[in-house]
């Protein structure tokens, strides 16, 4: 009879999140309703005046983009120059988010860019933004994320779960040096 090391049983495929499940079907139906929108307003207009649209929305999206990075790293030098720390966020990362969808060839990103682009709006998307962060790491981490360094576990291979942590212990020195670098 041989014995050999304990093997785990099998365990079931953890569940795909909603988020992960959903999204590749509602980009394809974006990128549909783009679509769709953009022949409505073709047929409407010109296609010439749907050129032109698509070429404002990228002029006006780096314009945007391109402003925000300006004041972004104007807040930053002059944080860092009167030796404090930065102010969390300042609105341009969703400012920048507001020039990128307006960037976008599409007229419900261009929406969805300018509507970004307005201070009520932007105030309640960060707040939304962070009360969803912050409930996803207490989901993830339910006592802290000091709970979770303190939940580090070791797998043997027999299966087991151990709590511990490594501790090295230095040996004497080795007496030989290696010479010094030359060119």
């Amino acid at each position: 009879m041989t014995t050999g090391p304990a093997t785990a049983p099998p365990t079931a495929r953890p569940r795909r999140s909603r988020l992960r499940r959903y999204l590749p079907l509602g980009l394809a139906v974006w990128l549909v309703l783009e679509i769709w929108l953009l022949t409505l307003v073709a047929g409407a207009a010109g296609g010439l005046t749907v050129f032109l649209l698509l070429v404002a929305g990228v002029v006006a999206g780096s314009v945007v983009i391109k402003r925000a990075g300006r004041r972004a790293f104007r807040n930053l030098s002059e944080a860092l120059r009167d030796g404090g720390s930065p102010e969390r966020g300042g609105g341009n990362g969703l400012v920048m988010l507001g020039g990128l969808l307006l960037m976008i060839p599409g007229l419900i990103s261009d929406a969805a860019g300018l509507l970004l682009l307005l201070p009520p709006v932007r105030t309640a998307v960060s707040r939304l933004t962070e009360s969803a962060l912050e409930r996803g790491l207490r989901r993830a981490a339910p006592g802290g994320l000091g709970d979770a360094f303190q939940q580090v576990r070791i797998h043997r291979p027999d299966g087991k779960v151990v709590q511990g942590e490594v501790i090295r212990e230095r040996g004497p020195e080795p007496e030989e040096q290696r010479p010094p670098l030359t060119r």
